[in-house]
């Protein structure tokens, strides 16, 4: 395949993994806070820092809360002005997602979020796969300004939802990008490529990042239970990022 033949999203939480999705050659990044929680919207100082960094596109998740996404009213009116807040630190897309809670598109609400990004590219998030008629949610969205899908295939990895992949894909047809997410990676991404069709792609690609040292009191722990470590964090790694992107230009599909 060649470089201009698909697109590498990666989803990042810090300012580092922003930093090596573009020195990786990433096309842009979806940006957000705490992924261990499915991703949470980010803080204006990070959309601002990243857009200050990077010539990459930075799609920035909107998601109050983590939980379900059926939002009361007062819910979206935090989405909304977080939508708000992302244009103005120089956002260049906008990640939605809104549910009713019979698992239908609740095109109300993203109609209230996508005019608020102003004209702004939008992706609507995987909420999809949580939804009770992929088929019929496909055609909902369709009729949404919306560009793309982040989906696993209503699987809990895009590997086992590989099937569906294709349907959405066939389906889409030129209306809308199908990008597969969920443990996409550098092992696995030609696979998902080959049976999906799929030619947009969504993954973390992340190694462990021990803090380097420094003076704690380690009779004091912030993190809500111990299993979760105190001091590393997972960061998105450039080169496994160069070895996804290379292993989609260098093999025939």
């Amino acid at each position: 395949m060649q470089r201009s033949d698909f697109e590498i999203e990666i989803c990042a939480d810090s300012i580092e993994s922003v930093l090596a999705a573009a020195e990786a050659g990433a096309d842009r990044v979806e940006l957000c806070e705490s992924l261990c929680e499915g991703g949470t919207t980010p803080s204006f100082g990070l959309i601002s820092v990243a857009k200050q960094w990077v010539d990459i596109d930075v799609f920035v998740l909107i998601r109050p809360r983590k939980g379900n996404f059926v939002y009361s009213q007062h819910e979206i009116e935090i989405m909304t002005k977080d939508i708000e807040a992302a244009v103005k630190a120089g956002a260049d897309g906008i990640v939605i997602g809104c549910l009713t809670s019979d698992g239908e598109i609740n095109t109300a609400a993203c109609k209230k979020l996508i005019a608020a990004a102003q004209s702004l590219p939008v992706t609507f998030h995987r909420a999809f796969d949580v939804c009770k008629n992929p088929t019929k949610a496909l055609e909902d969205i369709k009729n949404l300004s919306v560009q793309r899908i982040l989906t696993s295939g209503q699987q809990n990895k895009a590997i086992d939802g590989v099937e569906l992949l294709a349907k959405l894909n066939k389906q889409a047809e030129n209306a809308i990008k199908i990008m597969a997410g969920s443990g996409v990676d550098e092992h696995n991404i030609l696979e998902i490529a080959k049976r999906s069709g799929a030619k947009a792609f969504h993954a973390s690609l992340r190694s462990e990042k021990e803090e380097p040292p420094f003076y704690t009191n380690k009779n004091v722990l912030f993190n809500c239970t111990p299993e979760i470590p105190e001091f590393t964090r997972k960061i998105s790694d450039s080169s496994r990022i160069k070895l996804l992107i290379n292993q989609l230009i260098t093999n025939e599909l």
